[in-house]
């Protein structure tokens, strides 16, 4: 029988360069790491290599990860205000176009350029062999294989800008300006780290129907850039209908309004002010304690003196179980996208405790307008 102390558990999955420095951070600490590929086979799992550990390690590790800030990206003194630019994740599913159509529109809309993206990955075996003519051959195998899928990608996007510019031509999309771009690495890392450069006022995403997210087994992209992304994200679900995005006449937005959501409102509103939509503000827990009379009356008061020409109104969720509540709330007031904001968890809780906006993404079909908090 397997001893408890001597089983294997994945601690985080990346590119293997970021695999390796991880695993050397790690092993200063005197922490065993073994690193393993992740199966290809698998479409719907992202592509890396697996970070591994015992078990026995985990706390130790989490506290090395969160006290170094390995990962995150360094504190730049007067960055410059964001663009007029949207980012559009593709993986040339039917859902990218989806999302490709809402995100032109709402470039339109802003008078904004588009930039169209995809994050490819290219699996590499590092090669150890000991003898000349073995290494050489295993090194052009790779170089084939990198090219190859290269040439695919390349293939793909392609196809799909010419259907880009086939619809802007029909009229199905407005005219405006866009380009592509195509990056090797695993999906999640590369869009959040181009996001940096880019500086877009918005990321608009694809995701597949709810009853079809039970199958990632991982989780998906887009749930893991939301976790993480500074930058508002604008999910589209494969089941929408066009002009839930393209004319939202009914906005929510889920909040508790401590002081962090009351900022991100702010954000929120700048974001959807081109509509001439009813705002619709919902608590985001079933508890009744947070939406008391009085509480309500103050924060009418507040939101009167500083959006006086917006349309908003107030609903408290039904008891229950909330995923339910919002799905009534949804039907009864016709929402068009739901807005709400992520807070930045430290990995142990985004590891066995998702947050609201990813509970959201894998039981909705609604498109979620996410901000960072």
């Amino acid at each position: 029988m397997e001893n408890k102390e001597d089983k294997l558990i994945t601690l985080a999955i990346h590119t293997f360069e970021k695999a390796q420095i991880l695993k050397t951070i790690l092993e200063t600490e005197g922490i065993e790491v073994y690193i393993h590929n992740v199966n290809q086979i698998q479409p719907v799992v992202s592509a890396g290599v697996r970070v591994r550990i015992k078990e026995s390690d985990l706390p130790h590790a989490l506290r090395i990860i969160e006290d170094s800030k390995w990962l995150d990206e360094p504190q730049e003194e007067n960055k410059p205000a964001r663009d007029k630019k949207i980012l559009i994740p593709i993986d040339f599913s039917d859902y990218s176009m989806k999302a490709i159509d809402v995100g032109f529109h709402y470039a339109d809309r802003l008078g904004a350029e588009v930039m169209i993206i995809h994050a490819y990955f290219s699996p590499y075996f590092p090669t150890a062999a000991p003898f000349g003519d073995t290494l050489a051959y295993y090194q052009v195998n790779e170089e084939e294989t990198v090219q190859s899928i290269l040439k695919r990608v390349q293939t793909d996007m392609e196809n799909m800008c010419m259907q880009v510019s086939r619809k802007i031509k029909s009229g199905e999309l407005p005219d405006v300006k866009y380009d592509y771009l195509l990056r090797e690495g695993l999906p999640e890392e590369e869009i959040i780290s181009y996001s940096k450069e880019y500086r877009p006022l918005m990321v608009v995403m694809g995701t597949r129907g709810s009853n079809q997210k039970d199958l990632d087994l991982i989780g998906s992209v887009t749930a893991e850039i939301i976790e993480v992304s500074k930058i508002p994200v604008l999910t589209v679900p494969e089941n929408v209908r066009y002009e839930s995005c393209r004319k939202a006449r009914n906005i929510a937005f889920a909040t508790s309004f401590d002081q962090k959501d009351l900022v991100a409102f702010d954000a929120f509103m700048d974001l959807v002010k081109t509509f001439d939509a009813q705002i619709h503000l919902f608590n985001i827990s079933t508890s009744k304690d947070e939406w008391n009379e009085i509480r309500l009356t103050g924060i009418k008061e507040y939101f009167k003196k500083q959006y006086p020409d917006a349309k908003i109104e107030y609903t408290v969720l039904n008891d229950g179980d909330l995923m339910d509540a919002v799905e009534s709330f949804v039907r009864e007031k016709h929402i068009d996208i739901i807005g709400l904001t992520t807070h930045r968890r430290n990995i142990l809780a985004r590891m066995f405790n998702p947050g609201i906006a990813r509970k959201m993404l894998f039981h909705t079909d609604t498109p979620l307008l996410v901000l960072h908090a």
